[in-house]
């Protein structure tokens, strides 16, 4: 089976989510777990069509496999272009990694990776009511922040 791209088409106010795995089973795995959640999807096959999309959109979440591209996590270029992107625009985006050799919600690793939650393949049947749960809390966790940037003018 091949791996496919996905490009749902964005409308202001939706939920947008970034899905970086070139294994298909497990794209098809984590895409099918996103659209109850309301996500509207893209998938990247290619590091160049990520960075792209990257610098063109800022996705509520960005699913990033550990091993893509056959990279380990200090060579995934998927991961250090995602982790590069500006504070300002991270605060915004939920970053998950996902892979054979990670625990799911790990915080010391998720913090080791500058990522916002690690999920383990072994798991991976249990990523909607996680990323549900995770992406609650992270927009919990900004939001006194953020309206604080907005109050004194500074976004």
């Amino acid at each position: 089976m091949e791996a496919h791209a996905k490009s749902d088409y964005f409308e202001p106010g939706d939920l947008t989510a970034l899905v970086c795995i070139d294994d298909p089973d497990l794209q098809k795995t984590v895409v099918d777990q996103l659209a109850p959640l309301n996500y509207k999807v893209h998938t990247g096959l290619f590091v160049e069509d990520i960075s792209l999309k990257l610098n063109t959109h800022v996705y509520d979440v960005v699913i990033i496999y550990e091993t893509f591209n056959d990279s380990d996590l200090e060579t995934n270029q998927v991961l250090l272009e995602a982790t590069g992107i500006p504070a300002s625009q991270r605060r915004t985006q939920y970053l998950v990694l996902i892979g054979p050799n990670l625990v799911t919600n790990d915080d010391m690793a998720a913090f080791a990776y500058s990522v916002d939650l690690t999920f383990s393949l072994s798991d991976v049947s249990n990523l909607k009511p996680v990323l549900r749960r995770g992406a609650i809390r992270h927009k919990e966790f900004y939001l006194p922040f953020c309206e604080t940037l907005k109050a004194i003018g500074a976004v």
